[in-house]
C-alpha cells in the first residue's frame, strides 16, 4: 500500500506530465497555425503572382490586335481590368523611346544627365565614360575612363570595351552615383539600336535628352501626343516594350512583374513574343 509521501510524489509527477504535454500542445498548435498563415500567404501570392502575369500576356495581346483602335498605347499610360477577384494595372512603354547605352551620341547622352539635373562638367565625363565602356581599346578619350582611370578610383574592375550587356551594367561606369542612376534609368535601354530616342514614343527625360529639342519643343510634342486619337498613335508603336504589371487581390497582397518584350507579330505557327528581360517584384 503507497503512503502518503508516495502518493504526494505521484500526484506531482502527474502534474509536471500534464503541464509537459500541455505546454507540447500548444506549442503545437501555435507552429500548425503559423503554417497555415504561411500557407495562405504563399497562396495568395501566388494567385497575385499569376494575375500579374495575365496583365503581362494581355498587354502583349492588346499591342499586336488587329483592329488598331483597340491597340493599347506604349506611352506609360495605366491600363486596369480586372482578373478573378485581382485588380491589375498595366503601363507600357516602348523601348524606342529610350536613350541607348550601346548606339545613342555623345550629345544625347550629355543631354540625358543635363536634364536629369547632373551639372555639365560631370555630365561631361559621365557620357564619355559610357562611351568609353563600350568601345574598344585601351586609351581613354577626352573626360572618358578606361582601366587606369578605374583603377586609380580604387575600382577592382575596369571597361567593358564592348557593348552593354544589361541597363544595369551602366551602375558600373565610372562617376555613376546612386542618385543619378535612379534618375536615369526609366530612360535607358540596350534595345532600341537608335542614335537618339524616338521622339513619337519617348518619356519627358529622354525627349530633353534629343539635341535641339529644348524644353519647349519637347513640351509641344507631349501636348500634341496628348490630343492626338488612340488609333495614330497605336499605329505608331515599335516592336519592343516593357511591360509593368501590378496585380492587387481584395485583401490587399500585392504582386508585380517589370518585363521587356520583343514583338515578332501574331502569325501562324509563329511565337508572337520573345522575352528580353523579366523581373519579379518592385524594381528600379
Amino acid at each position: 500500500m503507497m503512503s502518503t509521501r508516495e502518493r504526494g510524489v505521484a500526484l506531482l509527477i502527474v502534474l509536471w506530465g500534464c503541464t509537459l504535454l500541455a505546454i507540447m500542445l500548444g506549442g503545437f498548435a501555435a507552429l500548425a497555425r503559423t503554417e497555415g498563415l504561411q500557407a495562405r500567404y504563399q497562396y495568395a501570392q501566388t494567385r497575385a503572382h499569376y494575375a500579374a502575369e495575365a496583365g503581362v500576356m494581355r498587354a502583349i495581346e492588346a499591342l499586336q490586335a488587329r483592329d488598331f483602335r483597340s491597340r493599347w498605347i506604349a506611352d506609360g499610360r495605366v491600363y486596369a481590368f480586372d482578373f478573378d477577384d485581382a485588380k491589375v494595372s498595366i503601363s507600357i512603354v516602348d523601348e524606342d523611346g529610350k536613350v541607348d547605352l550601346n548606339a545613342a551620341s555623345g550629345d544625347v547622352l550629355d543631354g540625358l544627365f543635363k536634364a536629369a539635373g547632373v551639372a555639365d562638367d560631370r555630365a561631361h565625363r559621365l557620357s564619355a565614360a559610357i562611351q568609353d565602356w563600350r568601345r574598344p581599346g585601351d586609351a581613354a578619350s577626352p573626360n572618358g575612363a578606361k582601366k587606369p582611370q578605374y583603377d586609380a578610383a580604387g575600382l577592382g574592375y575596369g571597361p567593358r570595351n564592348g557593348p552593354f550587356a544589361t541597363v544595369e551594367e551602366a551602375r558600373m561606369v565610372l562617376g555613376m552615383d546612386a542618385t543619378t542612376w535612379t534618375a536615369v534609368a526609366p530612360a535607358l535601354t540596350i534595345w532600341s539600336g537608335r542614335e537618339r530616342p524616338n521622339a513619337e514614343h519617348a518619356q519627358p527625360l529622354a525627349l530633353a535628352a534629343i539635341p535641339g529639342l529644348g524644353r519647349a519643343g519637347a513640351e509641344a510634342i507631349l501636348a500634341k501626343r496628348g490630343q492626338a486619337d488612340g488609333a495614330n498613335l497605336a499605329g505608331g508603336n515599335g516592336v519592343t516594350h516593357t511591360i509593368r504589371a501590378e496585380a492587387i487581390l481584395d485583401d490587399g497582397t500585392r504582386s508585380s512583374l517589370t518585363s521587356t518584350v520583343r514583338l515578332r507579330g501574331i502569325r501562324s505557327g509563329n511565337q508572337p513574343y520573345a522575352v528580353l528581360r523579366w523581373r519579379e517584384g518592385d524594381v528600379e
